[in-house]
């Protein structure tokens, strides 16, 4: 598996640790929509989609199953939410 594109817009909202939404396309044939870029205690991470369950929780619609995985979701999104900061200076 190969992540052929990532699209970025960042969020500037006063107060909110929310800093961009990613969209990524997977071999050119899959696309994953709605990944929040965060602004955590140790710095940027990403948040997969998710929907709120009837108890209130809420659980991934889609996700990473394994590590290197996630990694590689993480570098390219952060990668390009990067470049779009330098784009906008």
């Amino acid at each position: 598996m190969k992540i052929t594109s990532v699209n970025v817009r960042r969020i500037e909202k006063e107060g909110s640790r929310m800093k961009g939404i990613a969209s990524v396309l997977l071999d050119d044939c899959f696309a994953v929509h709605d990944i929040r870029i965060i602004e955590g205690d140790k710095g940027l991470f990403i948040a997969m989609p998710s929907k709120k369950t009837n108890s209130g929780e809420y659980r991934d619609v889609a996700h990473p199953i394994n590590p290197e995985v996630r990694a590689m979701f993480e570098d390219e999104i952060l990668k390009a939410y990067n470049e779009t900061a330098e784009e906008t200076e």
